[in-house]
């Protein structure tokens, strides 16, 4: 089970807020998005969208959809980072990639003070929001199973860091591994949170706010 919350308000009430409220108005030249539905690149990357389901933070489903997309070239360097890691007996799955503004305002809005460091601040808008950051761990080719990591996904405590010195040594090892192949792709881990990659480009493209039923098929 996914590491828990307590909201600040109802889910439902701030996901109303949420809808209505405008995302940042940003300055510059963008490039025009591109977003990829990443299983439609490579089908051996496997999906456990927790934000479509009960089994996250705030313990109530906050996607209408479990998908996961990115920019066209952040997408493309994530399937070799999984061709990579079949080599070392792994597999990448997704915990989330682009996630429209709207959703982090609702999760910036929901968070309390003192775990606002694991949520973006929507003023600002998320990576997410711009199709360039993604949330991942490594699966067993063998078993299909999810590996053990230092933490869990979204666990909003210092076993998260990605530096973190604790868990065991095959723990830390698979954590290892799966940044090393991520970067080698030009895609770069956060200090808070051990399976949150940023793609080298990110700054190039805008802050979108696209429901997933939105996008095209």
């Amino acid at each position: 089970m996914s590491f828990r919350i307590t909201p600040l308000r109802p889910v439902e009430e701030l996901r109303a807020e949420a809808l209505k409220s405008q995302a940042p108005k940003e300055e510059g030249t963008f490039r025009e998005p591109d977003l990829v539905e990443l299983v439609k690149l490579d089908p051996t990357i496997k999906l456990d969208i927790r934000y479509a389901t009960t089994n996250n933070f705030l313990g109530t489903p906050v996607y209408t959809q479990a998908r996961a997309f990115l920019e066209r070239p952040a997408a493309r360097a994530l399937v070799l980072a999984n061709h990579q890691l079949r080599h070392h007996g792994y597999g990448l799955i997704i915990h989330d990639g682009y996630r429209p503004w709207y959703v982090t305002k609702i999760f910036w809005d929901a968070t309390p003070d003192d775990k606002k460091n694991f949520v973006a601040n929507p003023a600002e808008g998320s990576k997410h929001n711009r199709g360039c950051a993604v949330d991942l761990s490594l699966y067993d080719l063998k078993t299909g199973e999810e590996v053990q990591m230092p933490s869990g996904y979204d666990e909003m405590t210092d076993r998260a860091y990605a530096d973190y010195p604790g868990g065991t040594a095959d723990e830390r090892a698979r954590r290892a591994l799966l940044r090393e192949a991520m970067e080698k792709q030009g895609f770069k881990v956060i200090p808070d949170e051990w399976w949150h990659f940023d793609y080298k480009d990110w700054k190039l493209y805008p802050i979108i706010n696209v429901k997933f039923e939105d996008l095209s098929q």
